[in-house]
């Protein structure tokens, strides 16, 4: 028996998709005895409670689901599982509960609003099925005594809350609510400080200001902006993402966007929304400065004025919203830029706060639209920087550094004109030489962002390098070595050359990365400081030998990828070059064999291929990075906000997904773990590279997977887009080729797959490369023609006039190739079989059909001899005339010979066709019997 909790949960994971469900929980229950893993426990519980919900046990599924729950209170799978069995075992209002937890951590999963719907749905009419409190308006009433009755059961009061949400979803429990007083109740449920009633409080106003611009607007007026801003500031986070999610969607009904329909009398009431949406404006500025503001509660601030502020069509002229925050604004928001998280003074903050502040920066300044404006925008961020600057006060200035440390993180032409301002590079290096570590430590990270700015990199290299070092050398504090031996890592890969790395601090670069690795998992260090560890190893990984021994360190990998779930711009993005690297995804230039020789003449260096870089290795890097569960890290990478998942990081978590699909075997493993799921959002948005990274992906999946357990449900029609964008002349004959087999994967599934299809117009692609020189990619393209030729639409572009389809695949029968052979007789069988026209329509659109045909029914290949016997029957079939011309050339004869061979099991089929079509000739009265003969 096996002793390794991984392999018994890999051996578990393999009888799952065997459907051996009884098996696989026996594999996961030894894993969990000899398992002590915290985070290992939890999948494997969650992945038995998926064997119990198939089994139909589901007590048992909610109790293991529970258990991986108390692990990891956000583990989303669990907690759909629980949900599951809870509705299975009638306990719709816990189900409810925790299908909502599931859609408040992905908003955007179909499936999750989906379940909400439904169960929603289901409690109402069991509410209305009881029929105990007569009356909607007592109904309402009973539900908030319930609520305010400090004494009322545990039971009956999440009941309670959770009916009242689901009410407050639909317009006539919304409006039921409304007018019988339900906001000002709501509001005594929020000032009951309970988070249980203040979440089911803001759950409901939420549902009853979706899509109703009069209701929105008259509870935010009765409510009070001033109000909803302390709810979000709170320090609870879910309290605190559940006002931002009521203040959104407020904010969307003020700007229309939404509504869906008009209600009752409200289309003749004119709201002028401007003044409102100006007032929720200003208190998120007011918020950003706030002492009394949580870390959340600033970000949920930022976070709504990224989604609301900026143009979402740069095609529409009025960028009002953004001039009103630039104005009235700007300084607020490079005030909270400019905190230092290490000084007393400092503002609330998260990890992620200021980088969202740099966000919204960049934001605004790209949906400017003039250079007055532009102008206007550098002008008070440099007049405030410099109004921050003071030699007599350095607490003062190292605000002013950590200002434009923050902008040039943002707007990119807008940091360098910041640079460029008299005596701010002086500074950040003097800042550089000080004995103060916190000098030391705002400076460094200035330095590291400024040397990203090419235009500046030769002034930092020629000051920055040598303190640098001197500060990694020196320094006992981990904060600041970590910082220099990155900003020397960028410095490097700004000027080209590694400046001296490889003997620096008396080692190797795989010594850096070594001490990188080390700071990685030392979680007694901050995550902000540890981010600073993987961007130094998405540097150091390029180096063949510290990639390699990088992926065999089981320990700095979980650490990495349990950083990769933080919302981090940098972080994801250092992830995911580390990751390119180690898995050799990134664009190499050929060397032409002819110019190598005439530089090695010409004495001229020549780089050569590290060994480490040869095929074996990185196959070998990408093994060692799916064992450690690499796609789970980047399927959590992938839903990020679109604020710190940008298009750059996108693409490389793209070129990743390539380089672990590149094994058919572990193929299963990536489609298990999500990574099919992950790759349709990169399929679609993101750099053009990025985008047929991914679909290349998806069609290396879709090739050789069952659809319905790679992409179950209606996901598996938003990968059809992708597939066809790869059928193109500008992506090469692999990607072509590869996506063909995933058509034809799919078109074989049902007929809507196949409508799909189409509809993507993908068939006129796919009959260009049935002419294709090239033999798989002509083989790939009929067998998907077969396939399609099942649907009628198909069908009737054959029927049609005008076009040489039919043509096309009666010469595609002749061919010499027995796969393309096979494909097109099999697709004119179909063809013949289901379009009688078609059948008169084959001899007149090329001389050679009835020689083609003939050859057909006397193909030595079984296979092809049946296609081509039902062909002959089809066209025997539909017409007398034409069947009286089959049976006046030779192809009688070949008939007769196999419908005269002894019956055999291995043939009969094929004897059967052909003594079928003797039968129908003889209705005919075209032959007669052997006996009459």
């Amino acid at each position: 028996q096996m002793e390794d909790p991984i392999q018994l949960k890999e051996e578990g994971n393999k009888y799952f998709q065997a459907s051996d469900y009884e098996k696989a929980v026996q594999s996961y229950t030894q894993a969990i005895k000899l398992n002590k893993d915290k985070a290992l426990q939890a999948v494997l519980y969650r992945n038995r409670a998926a064997c119990f919900l198939k089994k139909e046990e589901y007590a048992k599924a909610a109790s293991d689901a529970s258990r991986a729950i108390d692990i990891n209170a956000s583990d989303i799978k669990a907690l759909y599982r629980r949900s599951q069995a809870l509705e299975k075992l009638g306990k719709l209002d816990q189900a409810f509960k925790d299908a909502q937890k599931c859609a408040t951590i992905e908003p955007r999963n179909k499936n999750f609003q989906e379940t909400l719907r439904r169960l929603g749905a289901n409690i109402q009419e069991k509410v209305n099925a009881r029929g105990a409190i007569p009356g909607s308006q007592t109904r309402v009433q009973k539900m908030f005594e319930i609520l305010l009755d400090e004494n009322s059961e545990k039971e009956k009061r999440e009941k309670a809350a959770n009916n009242l949400i689901v009410l407050g979803r639909e317009e006539a429990g919304a409006e039921r609510i409304f007018q019988n007083n339900g906001v000002s109740l709501l509001l005594q449920l929020i000032e009951t400080k309970n988070a249980e009633l203040i979440l089911a409080a803001v759950r409901t106003l939420s549902g009853m200001c979706m899509g109703h611009k009069a209701r929105a607007t008259a509870i935010l007026h009765y409510l009070g902006i001033d109000n909803i801003c302390m709810w979000m500031s709170v320090d609870n986070e879910e309290i605190s993402l559940a006002v931002c999610n009521l203040l959104q969607t407020i904010t969307d009904c003020l700007l229309g966007q939404g509504t869906e329909e008009h209600h009752g009398k409200e289309e003749a009431v004119v709201l002028d929304t401007k003044k409102d949406l100006r007032m929720i404006t200003m208190r998120l500025l007011d918020m950003l400065v706030s002492k009394k503001v949580s870390g959340q509660g600033r970000d949920r601030a930022l976070n709504l004025l990224n989604k609301n502020i900026p143009r979402k069509d740069l095609k529409d002229h009025d960028n009002s919203r953004t001039v009103f925050v630039i104005d009235n604004g700007l300084k607020k928001i490079l005030k909270v830029v400019g905190q230092i998280p290490e000084m007393p003074d400092c503002l609330p903050l998260t990890e992620n706060t200021q980088l969202t502040a740099s966000v919204l920066l960049n934001k605004l300044y790209d949906d400017l639209r003039c250079d007055p404006e532009r102008d206007n925008y550098r002008v008070i961020c440099e007049e405030y920087i410099k109004s921050k600057i003071d030699p007599q006060n350095m607490d003062k200035t190292l605000h002013a550094i950590q200002m434009v440390s923050g902008v040039l993180q943002g707007p990119f032409d807008l940091g360098n004109k910041l640079l460029g301002m008299k005596g701010v590079m002086e500074m950040m290096v003097a800042l550089c030489g000080s004995e103060r570590e916190i000098d030391q430590l705002v400076a460094v990270e200035a330095l590291i962002h400024a040397s990203t700015k090419l235009s500046r990199a030769t002034f930092i290299i020629s000051n920055g390098v040598t303190l640098l070092k001197e500060i990694y050398k020196k320094t006992k504090n981990e904060k600041i070595k970590i910082r220099a031996l990155v900003g020397l890592c960028k410095l490097g890969s700004a000027g080209g050359t590694d400046y001296g790395l490889r003997q620096f601090a008396e080692g190797s670069t795989e010594k850096l990365a070594r001490q990188c690795r080390k700071w990685l998992c030392n979680t007694s260090i901050d995550a902000r400081t540890r981010k600073w560890a993987v961007e130094g190893l998405a540097y150091l990984t390029l180096d063949a030998d510290v990639k390699d021994d990088f992926v065999e360190d089981e320990p700095a990998l979980q650490a990495m990828f349990e950083l990769a779930k933080t919302s981090d711009k940098t972080i994801l993005y250092s992830v995911a070059s580390a990751l390119v690297n180690c898995t050799n995804s990134y664009d190499t230039k050929e060397l032409v064999p002819e110019l190598v020789q005439l530089a090695k003449f010409s004495k001229q260096h020549v780089p050569e291929e590290h060994p480490k870089d040869k095929k074996d290795f990185v196959v070998k890097r990408v093994k060692r990075l799916l064992k450690a569960g690499v796609v789970s890290a980047l399927a959590c990478m992938v839903k990020a906000d679109s604020a710190i998942l940008t298009d750059q990081s996108k693409e490389l978590i793209a070129r990743v997904f390539l380089a672990l699909c590149e094994d058919p075997k572990d193929r299963g493993t990536i489609v298990a773990q999500g990574g099919g799921k992950a790759l349709i959002p990169l399929a679609v948005e993101g750099t053009e590279v990025g985008k047929i990274k991914a679909s290349h992906a998806l069609a290396k999946i879709a090739a050789i997977s069952n659809p319905d357990m790679a992409f179950p449900g209606e996901r598996v029609y938003e990968v059809v887009r992708p597939l066809v964008s790869l059928l193109n002349t500008e992506r090469d004959g692999l990607q072509n080729y590869e996506a063909l087999l995933g058509l034809t994967n799919f078109s074989g599934r049902s007929d809507k797959l196949r409508m799909k299809i189409v509809k993507e117009k993908a068939l006129p692609d796919i009959e260009n490369y049935m002419f294709e020189n090239h033999d798989q990619l002509r083989q790939a393209a009929t067998e998907c023609m077969c396939n399609l030729v099942v649907n009628k639409e198909v069908q009737e572009r054959f029927v049609a006039d005008g076009n040489d389809r039919l043509k096309l695949v009666v010469l595609l029968c002749g061919e010499d190739d027995e796969k393309v052979q096979v494909a097109a007789a099999g697709a004119l069988a179909m063809l013949t079989a289901a379009q009688k026209k078609l059948c008169s329509k084959m001899t007149e659109v090329t001389t050679q059909w009835l020689e083609i045909l003939q050859r057909l029914c006397l193909h030595d290949n079984v296979e092809v001899q049946h296609r081509g016997l039902v062909i002959a029957f089809n066209l025997i079939s539909a017409d007398k005339d034409l069947a009286k011309k089959l049976v006046e050339t030779e192809l009688l004869e070949i008939l007769t010979y196999i419908g005269k061979q002894e019956d055999d099991p291995k043939k009969q089929h094929i004897i059967n066709v052909a003594r079928d079509c003797l039968t129908r000739c003889m209705d005919y009265g075209l032959i007669k019997p052997l006996s009459q003969a």
